[in-house]
């Protein structure tokens, strides 16, 4: 027993200096006052709270949660036939599957959302080549509306839906789809009765980690959506670097990462129902 916890005596300060004491900064200071410059005023209010429900906040929370969901909804149309693809090759080519979803990983965020800029501008590939062929006319704006920050968010969160539900879909036991076959199920109710609901963890893991990035979200938004776009991720990044309102930054920072933990609790209480629904069929069995 002492041994396992000076093993983990290591992880647990690790996490302390670098995520719980920022974290209570963070709080503490979403409790603060500020001075007309933007010096914090360790006084208790809750204004910064209370500020985050006037109509033009509200909006803006409104408007990510849109984003979020269209997102995540899309990433989850994409993501689970690649997935199911990759997961239903030889061996030998799973692996190069799957690093081909994860080479986007290996460069920059910054530099892959200004290659988009590059690709949609109106200078740009997608325009100089429709140009060329005599498709259009003039260029067409792809650029700085909400469709270019769905399709930045979609592209750099993919990886996140692909991979839990890979996982979900290799681990899957291919005797039960056989089994099926066998008793006459069509290949579409087999992967509807079957495959789908055996693979609703994965679903559910992506579904989240999907989610929770979309809400805090900020690169894609300035450099795809520019000024014509504004969500929660990039007010708090105004509150800290331009506006120097520190103390309602970090409530919205507390906001958003009470959300995301209220999520994933939600996620972890929905798997181990299923476990214990599964635990029951086997005791009934």
């Amino acid at each position: 027993m002492k041994n396992g916890k000076l093993m983990v005596a290591p992880a647990m300060l690790w996490l302390s200096i670098f995520f719980v004491i920022p974290l209570l900064i963070v709080v503490a200071v979403s409790f603060a006052g500020r001075t007309p410059y933007g010096q914090i005023i360790f006084e208790f209010t809750t204004n910064n709270y209370l500020r985050f429900l006037e109509p033009l906040y509200l909006q803006i929370f409104a408007d990510t949660l849109v984003v979020a969901v269209i997102t995540t909804v899309a990433t989850i149309i994409l993501g689970y036939p690649l997935a199911y693809f990759i997961a239903r090759l030889p061996k030998k080519w799973q692996q190069p599957g799957l690093i081909l979803v994860m080479i986007p990983f290996w460069i920059n965020f910054l530099i892959r959302s200004y290659a988009w800029v590059i690709i949609l501008r109106t200078q740009g590939v997608v325009n100089t080549i429709l140009l060329n062929l005599g498709l259009i006319d003039q260029p067409l704006q792809m650029l700085y509306n909400d469709a270019a920050v769905m399709l930045g968010m979609i592209y750099a969160l993919l990886p996140f839906m692909v991979l839990p539900i890979y996982v979900s879909i290799e681990q899957l036991d291919l005797r039960l789809l056989e089994a099926a076959s066998d008793l006459g199920a069509s290949p579409l109710t087999a992967f509807r009765k079957i495959t789908l609901p055996l693979t609703m963890p994965g679903i559910a893991a992506g579904t989240i980690l999907v989610f929770i990035s979309s809400l805090g979200m900020f690169v894609v938004p300035d450099v795809m959506g520019g000024a014509k776009s504004a969500l929660i991720g990039n007010l708090i990044q105004n509150q800290f670097l331009a506006a120097r309102d520190w103390p309602f930054g970090s409530a919205l920072s507390i906001v958003l990462a009470v959300m995301s933990l209220v999520l994933i609790i939600l996620y972890y209480k929905a798997l181990q129902s299923q476990e214990g629904g599964k635990a029951d069929a086997k005791d009934v069995a």
